[in-house]
């Protein structure tokens, strides 16, 4: 059902307290739902206040199935929970508790149906059930999903770079195996979203279907216990295990390169599981045609469904990746922090994270508050120690603070001699230290042509040769930009 914006977060919370009253028992909803305070419902999110971190954690972990079916019945599909949490601030002077913003997990989405296991009687080890997970059990045995909570597709920020592989993965995970995307394969380089993408479509179909069985495996797990089945002789109740899962996510799948008798089981598996319409998910740092030491048979299947890469985020994605993760991890900090971090690091999600969870630790182990210079200082040895891409939004930054001139004011259309002096610098850095075109430096400073970029250059270089003040100015930005 769809809610007005405009109905009072008291009344939807009064109607899904209704609701939970319900489905739990008296003790229960007297201590774990009557102390939530309804505090504001926006953008059909409704967040509610609870006294404490720890009571947090007990309704995630033992109520969140039940307040998301609460939540959905009373909002529809589209609606969301958040909580408000009272924190306790007794360890600085000021003892005054605060609250942080906190979204909904759902620990137990990554949790399988018990499944049936098909004993292959002529194996000597048929009296053991043969997991490669090493989770036995009688008849039926548990199949840990693997899947990490963390990496669903809220946490997961859509732009340009991503939009292809994610609706993909958002379809699949809504509809696997029924799809035209079976297997959808994601591909692209280290540290760009493809486990986390990988993950969030696993939690779709656990979400949507709570009866099948998801697994994501690592193609080195894959492989280590197909030597193990080999060892243990029972190769037949290995491919047995994997051929009855529903969905099948192998992340990595390069490095089954040159593995012939893997890629022969990987083959069969592939082969049962399409055929009964189940669905497969796999990822790799390179394109199904770039992948050497795979049999042409294999790679001819990956081509079958759809081939997704993942880009380097923009600009405008890097920084919505950022406020998201601190938003999950409740926590703020200035906007000019979160600015300086996307321009700074721009060519791995996975680093750009690492460096705001330094800048947290760094604030939180020496009780300093975040500032852009404790971000400055933190942000300088972690690219010192990593291969800094220098792009054109970053030069455009390092100009835009040396000038004290907002960067929309140099990417503009304006004609003052100032910001001319600002743009020109920018396509001269630009045309040096990027290897970019002429004709995208000039989209990115003022949708410019190449000639305008040229001619920026020429003037530049003539400016150093002629005026000492300017001079200056470029020999100060090449020390920044250069880092």
């Amino acid at each position: 059902m769809s809610t007005d914006q405009n109905t009072d977060h008291k009344e939807i919370w009064a109607r899904c307290l209704k609701v939970i009253k319900d489905n739990v028992n008296y003790q229960s909803y007297k201590t774990w739902f009557e102390p939530i305070k309804p505090l504001r419902f926006v953008d059909n999110v409704l967040t509610i206040q609870v006294p404490s971190q720890f009571f947090y954690e007990w309704l995630e972990e033992h109520y969140i199935n039940l307040l998301k079916k609460t939540i959905r019945k009373e909002l529809g599909t589209s609606g969301r929970l958040e909580y408000s949490i009272i924190m306790d601030n007794s360890i600085h002077n000021n003892n005054k508790p605060y609250t942080v913003n906190m979204p909904t997990s759902n620990k137990n989405a990554t949790k399988n149906p018990s499944v049936s296991m098909p004993l292959d009687l002529n194996s000597k080890n048929s009296k053991e059930i043969p997991n490669p997970f090493i989770i036995p059990g009688i008849k039926k045995i548990k199949v840990n999903s693997q899947l990490n909570e963390n990496y669903s597709f809220d946490n997961f920020i859509e732009g340009d770079c991503n939009r292809l592989a994610r609706s993909a993965g958002y379809a699949v995970g809504q509809n696997p195996g029924k799809t035209a995307f079976n297997p959808l394969f994601i591909y692209s380089k280290v540290g760009l979203g493809k486990t986390h993408l990988a993950n969030s479509i696993g939690l779709q179909v656990k979400d949507n279907f709570p009866d099948k069985t998801v697994l994501y495996v690592s193609s080195e797990q894959f492989l280590n216990q197909f030597i193990d089945s080999v060892r243990n002789n029972n190769q037949n109740d290995f491919i047995h295990f994997y051929q009855m899962i529903d969905t099948l996510i192998i992340d990595d799948i390069q490095f089954l390169a040159g593995k012939e008798k893997t890629q022969d089981v990987f083959f069969h598996i592939f082969n049962h599981l399409h055929q009964k319409g189940k669905q497969l998910v796999i990822t790799s740092d390179k394109a199904p045609v770039e992948i050497q030491g795979m049999k042409p048979r294999l790679l001819s299947r990956f081509k079958w469904g759809l081939a997704a890469d993942l880009q380097v985020p923009d600009l405008e994605t890097r920084m919505a990746i950022l406020e998201k993760k601190l938003y999950s991890e409740g926590v703020d900090i200035p906007d000019e922090v979160v600015e300086y971090l996307a321009y700074s690091i721009t060519t791995n999600i996975r680093e750009l994270e690492g460096a705001l969870i330094s800048i947290l630790a760094q604030s939180s182990l020496n009780k300093k508050s975040i500032t852009l210079d404790l971000a400055r200082q933190m942000i300088d040895k972690y690219v010192k120690n990593t291969s800094r891409e220098i792009s054109i939004d970053y030069i455009q930054k390092i100009i835009s603070d040396y000038f004290n001139i907002p960067v929309e004011m140099i990417v503009s259309k304006t004609r003052k001699r100032e910001i001319v002096q600002a743009r020109q610098l920018a396509m001269y850095f630009s045309k040096r230290y990027t290897k970019s075109s002429l004709a995208t430096i000039g989209l990115h400073c003022g949708n410019k042509d190449h000639a305008t970029v040229l001619h920026a250059c020429k003037t530049v270089t003539n400016l150093v040769d002629t005026d000492k003040q300017f001079n200056n100015y470029v020999s100060e930005l090449d020390k920044k930009i250069k880092g």
